[in-house]
């Protein structure tokens, strides 16, 4: 099996300017396959080895969840408590088992710490609700960093040391860690952007959604044996998803497929230097890590797709994260004017919307205008983007574009504002902040 597995790595690092990979197949509670390709230090010609620790971004999210289930099955936390949002103004509060399934009501963010004085300083003041809890999936990071807090409450541990004691030694994961900085031993892969350039060691505010590290080989076995560490009913848990798409659910913290076919469980990750995935077909007790070291995700996905085709391809791409399906639609708001305003933690900012002809939308924010084409999805009845700047000190740092995605209902739009980097490029990797806005007809 795999054969030509070499060959195919290094055609796909060549083609999408990939550093390199590090893969394993774990089967029946042992890793039986281990191999890496590339350079992972492009600066001293370090190669990459199956010893190799990357950076797993999102995969860190079923590792937190693993540890906050471990801890709900001891009685030191409950599942189904409310779990206040830090920057709610009163209102139900999620709880626990929401927050795991991106149920709790977050909007989008992502923020990012490179040690250079330029961060979000509260990143509370984001925690706010843009639906009630349970009605809808949003994936949010502030969810899983609130799932932290409440870890380190209810253990007395710090995080990672929380998930060091309770989910990697007992499962003898001697290389995995849950940190700003990998501390070793093991040796680290350098992060890079798609054309190449190092990224310096970062941080962010979610470090239960993002900060998790792992060679490929025990990111494979976490895969397939957390649920070891887990009540029988608490595993089952688990793996009840609440659907997301036609093929796919959320659960506790892992990506379900539905429908046909052997179950497929999984997650994704991708950040400033990352693109990860772990897949895991638990009836057959198999699971496939790839880890590479850009944030471009092509490379990681061509070899995944060879190795799944390989040895399991009935699991489709359809039953593996991503999960979020919007199809597009034909746009229904009239032309007109609309005037709100974004919500933003520090002040609040006015805006002005213009629906043109031809599915274009001027907007005029801070004195300053731009227009773009807009669109309707399944989800929004208005999506667009802009190059505006947010006029936040927070959206100032490293956010220099606009998203809207409304709603009509009862006469307004509403929604969120996003202020966003559009992928590194240029730089680094920009924040990501949710916004609730607001628009009446002018």
């Amino acid at each position: 099996m795999l054969d030509g597995l070499s060959e195919f790595c290094a055609e796909a690092l060549a083609e999408h300017g990939c550093p390199s990979v590090s893969l394993a197949v774990a089967e029946r509670g042992e890793v039986v396959h281990a191999a890496a390709y590339g350079t992972a230090d492009l600066a001293t010609g370090r190669p990459a080895t199956p010893d190799t620790v990357y950076g797993l971004a999102s995969i860190t999210k079923p590792i937190t969840a693993t540890a906050v289930c471990h801890a709900a099955d001891e009685g030191l936390l409950d599942l189904d408590a409310p779990a206040p949002l830090p920057g709610a103004d009163g209102g139900p509060a999620p709880t626990a088992r929401q927050l795991l399934q991106h149920r709790g009501g977050l909007g989008a963010y992502y923020d990012w710490d490179y040690g250079d004085g330029e961060r979000i300083h509260d990143p509370d003041r984001y925690a706010v609700p843009y639906r009630a809890p349970g009605t809808g999936f949003g994936y949010a990071n502030l969810g899983y960093r609130l799932l932290g807090r409440l870890l380190e409450q209810a253990t007395g541990q710090e995080l990672g040391a929380c998930v060091r004691e309770r989910v990697f030694a007992p499962l003898g994961l001697t290389a995995c860690d849950l940190a700003r900085v990998y501390p070793g031993p093991a040796p680290s892969a350098q992060r890079y952007t798609p054309d190449g350039r190092a990224y310096p060691d970062y941080g962010c505010s979610h470090p239960g959604a993002t900060l998790g590290w792992a060679p490929a080989g025990e990111l494979a076995m976490f895969a397939q044996s957390y649920d070891r560490l887990l009540k029988p009913e608490t595993a089952a848990a688990v793996r009840h998803a609440l659907p997301v798409n036609e093929h796919l659910g959320y659960g506790l913290g892992w990506c379900l497929s539905s429908g046909d076919g052997p179950l497929v469980q999984s997650h994704g990750g991708g950040g400033p230097g990352v693109a990860a995935m772990a897949v895991a077909a638990p009836e057959r007790q198999l699971s496939v890590a790839v880890l590479t070291n850009s944030t471009n995700k092509a490379a990681r996905d061509a070899i995944l797709r060879y190795v799944l085709d390989e040895l399991a391809p009935d699991c489709t791409p359809e039953s593996i994260t991503p999960l979020i399906a919007d199809p597009a639609r034909p746009m229904t708001l009239p032309e007109g004017d609309w005037t709100g305003r974004i919500s933003a933690p520090e002040r609040d900012v006015p805006l002005t919307l213009r629906m043109l002809p031809d599915r274009q939308v001027t907007l005029r924010l801070d004195g300053v205008r731009a227009t773009a084409p807009a669109t309707a999805t399944a989800a929004w009845d208005l999506r667009a983007s802009f190059p505006l700047q947010l006029p936040t000190t927070d959206a100032r740092i490293s956010s220099p574009e606009l998203g809207l995605a409304l709603r009509l209902a009862d006469g307004a739009l509403t929604g969120e504002a996003h202020a966003y980097k559009n992928g590194d490029t240029e730089g680094r990797l920009g924040n990501f902040l949710s916004h609730p806005c607001t628009l009446s007809p002018a």
